[in-house]
């Protein structure tokens, strides 16, 4: 009997009646990103980026969030067709292509993940887990219906090309890396300055008006209702290694002394 696969976080967004709220997996662990998958939590974000993520990795991720029914993103490390094209082959239906600042950029995103004559991928769902193995029917055909592409805006250069770049044909969305764009405006490190949170908000305005869906990373509780009240239809709210860091040091500062030993001297 063929099979159907879940539906695109496209799709997820085009559905949905509030703003979806999400968590990086930046471990690489199976077991983490089971523990988020059943947080409760709208989607999540698997980084290849900043994290120490492989192909395999990756594939173990969505292997064990595919039990819950959470839209995973995968974020590729950079707007490579060969990377990209594995991601999808194992798996990923949904794809965050970084530092995108032109619509050209956009589009050569767009070419990596269809399948010719519409685009550059190569064909392999047969040997891969994206067509399970050739049991989802008429996969190659129908494989730009399974597969969303979200790119990143990150720079003052790409700010004054969102508008551009949200009209691309395939950009099915657009998601705001406040942190990168606060750098390369000059302020690093302070991506809550005001008129950093300015630009975010103009390319909200200009994703909104080409009718695409936006996001934004924003780990301040204070900043994201921000952004959502600016119109963000979907936000990353935390990661995995942050809520570790952060819980960690509540833990350790409730119950070691200020003025007291080291953790092993208090054990």
């Amino acid at each position: 009997m063929p099979l159907r696969l879940e539906p695109t976080f496209r799709d997820v967004l085009a559905g949905a009646d509030r703003p979806l709220i999400g968590m990086w997996l930046s471990t690489g662990s199976p077991l983490l990103a089971e523990i988020g998958a059943g947080a409760g939590l709208d989607w999540l974000l698997i980084d290849m980026e900043h994290g120490p993520n492989t192909l395999t990795t990756v594939q173990q991720q969505l292997q064990v969030i595919a039990a819950y029914r959470v839209p995973a993103v995968v974020r590729v490390p950079f707007n490579d067709a060969v990377i990209l094209k594995q991601v999808l082959d194992a798996g990923a239906q949904n794809v965050l292509v970084p530092m995108i600042a032109s619509a050209d950029e956009a589009r050569a995103a767009v070419a990596a993940v269809r399948y010719p004559p519409d685009g550059i991928r190569g064909v392999g769902s047969a040997l891969a887990r994206s067509g399970r193995w050739g049991r989802v029917e008429d996969y190659v055909a129908q494989a730009s219906q399974h597969v969303s592409l979200l790119v990143q805006v990150e720079s003052g250069e790409a700010v004054d090309a969102a508008a551009e770049i949200a009209a691309v044909d395939g950009v099915d969305g657009v998601l705001v890396g406040p942190a990168d764009l606060a750098a390369s405006m000059g302020f690093p490190g302070r991506q809550t300055h005001p008129e950093v949170r300015e630009a975010v908000r103009r390319t909200f305005q200009a994703v909104t008006a080409a009718g695409k869906k936006v996001g934004v990373n924003s780990f301040d509780p204070t900043i994201s209702d921000a952004y959502l009240a600016d119109g963000a239809h979907f936000l990353s709210a935390g990661a995995d290694v942050t809520i570790l860091a952060r819980g960690s040091e509540a833990l350790a500062a409730r119950f070691i002394p200020a003025s007291g030993g080291t953790a092993s001297e208090t054990y």
